[in-house]
C-alpha cells in the first residue's frame, strides 16, 4: 500500500489529532511498518494507552481502502505531504496541513496567489474596494484566495468569479459541508472553475476555533495577504499574523479615519504593512509572469503617473462638493434613509433633495426602494 494511503488512514483514525500524526511522521518509523503495529508499539511511539488501543485494533489495510473509497466516492481529490504536487509555498510554513481534499483545479495551487481577507460585516465602501481590488488582481492573472464566509470573503470570490478569473476557498469544515449554508450555490460555482481546499475530513462541521486554524492556510498558500477592511478585532487580523509568521507579505487597503471597520488596517499599516490603493500598489512588490498585467488599466494608470499625470487609483476621480463628500461618508459606512440622512445633517428637503439628485446623477450614489441611498 502507498504510504500516501496510510498517512490519509491514520489522519482520519478517530482520536488521532494533528500533534499525534507528527509524532509519528517526525520519528523513526516507517509508514509501512505501522499497519503491523500492536498496542505496545504505538504507546512506544509516543501515543497515549486509549490511542494505541484504537489503532491496534482498528488500524489495517482494509480500513484505510474503505476511507480512501469513501473520499473518492464523493468526488474529492486528496493531496498529501508526501505527494509531488504538495504546494510548495504551503510546506514552508510551520504547521503546513499533513492532509488536504480538495474540489476543483489543483493546478492553481502551483500559480501565484494573494489571500484577500477582510471583515463578516462591511461596509459599502469595504465591498466596493474588495470587488474592485479582487477583479483587477483576478484580471491580471493573480489567483485569490479567501475564506469563503459572509462578507468581504463573499465580495471578494464573487468579483473573481464576475471576471472569469481564479479563485480558492478554503473552509473552516469538511470540503463538502459549506459554512455558512447560504453560500453553498458561491461554493459549487467556485468548484467549476476554481478550487474548494479544506486539511479537516469529510463530514467535519462548524465549531468554535477551526476557523482561526484554517487562517494560517488562507496565508500559507500565497504569496501575501491583503486585508481590505477590518476592525481591531477581525478574525482576518489572525490571517495576517499568520502570513507574518509564514515570512510572507502583509498589506493593507486605507479607510474613512471615522470608521470603525478600517482601525484593523490602519493599525497593520502603522506597524508596517503597505498600503494598497489599486492592484499594482501590490503587484510590484513581485516580479510575477502574469499574462495579461500589462493590459490593465491601473498599469496604464501607473505609466501615467511617471509622465507626470495623477494616479487614478481605483476609480475615477469625480469633483464634489463639500456637502457632497459629507454624504458620501455617511453613506460608506451604511445605507441611510432620507429621514436619517436629515437628523444627521440638520439641512432642509430641498437641499438635501438637490444633493443627493447630484450625486446620484454623478453616479456615486444609488437610490434605494423605501427611499433609502447607499454608495454605489
Amino acid at each position: 500500500m502507498e504510504e500516501r494511503w496510510i498517512l490519509l488512514g491514520l489522519y482520519e483514525m478517530e482520536g488521532i489529532g494533528k500533534k499525534s500524526v507528527a509524532k509519528l511522521m517526525t520519528g523513526q518509523h516507517s509508514l509501512r511498518e505501522l499497519l503491523y503495529y500492536e498496542e505496545g508499539d504505538w504507546i512506544e511511539a509516543g501515543l497515549r494507552k486509549d490511542q494505541a488501543t484504537r489503532l491496534a485494533r482498528e488500524f489495517n489495510a482494509g480500513w484505510i481502502e474503505s476511507r480512501r473509497e469513501q473520499v473518492y466516492d464523493r468526488g474529492i481529490e486528496v493531496i498529501t505531504y508526501l505527494d509531488s504536487n504538495y504546494p510548495i509555498l504551503m510546506k514552508e510554513t510551520a504547521q503546513p496541513p499533513w492532509v488536504m481534499y480538495t474540489r476543483g483545479d489543483t493546478r492553481l495551487l502551483h500559480q501565484p496567489s494573494i489571500a484577500m481577507v477582510g471583515t463578516r460585516m462591511p461596509t459599502v465602501y469595504g465591498r466596493k474596494v474588495g470587488e474592485k481590488l479582487a477583479e483587477q488582481l483576478s484580471l491580471a492573472g493573480v489567483t485569490i484566495v479567501s475564506g469563503l464566509a459572509r462578507g468581504i470573503d463573499r465580495v471578494c470570490h464573487e468579483a473573481v468569479l464576475r471576471a472569469n478569473g481564479k479563485t480558492i476557498a478554503v473552509f473552516g469544515t469538511g470540503v463538502d459541508m459549506v459554512y455558512p449554508p447560504e453560500n453553498t450555490s458561491l461554493a459549487e460555482q467556485i468548484a467549476e472553475t476554481g478550487l474548494l481546499l479544506s486539511e479537516y475530513p469529510l463530514g467535519t462541521r462548524a465549531r468554535q476555533g477551526l476557523f482561526p486554524e484554517r487562517n494560517r492556510i488562507i496565508a500559507g498558500l500565497t504569496l501575501g495577504t491583503l486585508v481590505v477592511e477590518a476592525d481591531v478585532r477581525s478574525g482576518s487580523l489572525i490571517t495576517a499574523d499568520a502570513a507574518l509568521e509564514a515570512g510572507r507579505d502583509v498589506f493593507a487597503v486605507p479607510g474613512p479615519i471615522t470608521s470603525p471597520k478600517s482601525r484593523g488596517a490602519h493599525n497593520l499599516i502603522r506597524q508596517g504593512a503597505k498600503l494598497v490603493t489599486c492592484a499594482t500598489d501590490l503587484l510590484e512588490e513581485y516580479r510575477l509572469d502574469l499574462p495579461n498585467a500589462e493590459q490593465l488599466p491601473y498599469n496604464r494608470g501607473r505609466s501615467a503617473e511617471m509622465s507626470g499625470h495623477a494616479e487614478q487609483g481605483l476609480f475615477p476621480k469625480v469633483e464634489l462638493s463639500t456637502d457632497e463628500r459629507r454624504i458620501i461618508i455617511l453613506l460608506e459606512q451604511e445605507e441611510q434613509s432620507l429621514d436619517q440622512l436629515i437628523d444627521r445633517l440638520g439641512w432642509d428637503f430641498g437641499h438635501l433633495h438637490s444633493v443627493l439628485l447630484s450625486l446620484i446623477i454623478k453616479k456615486q450614489i444609488s437610490q434605494l426602494p423605501g427611499t433609502k441611498y447607499a454608495r454605489v
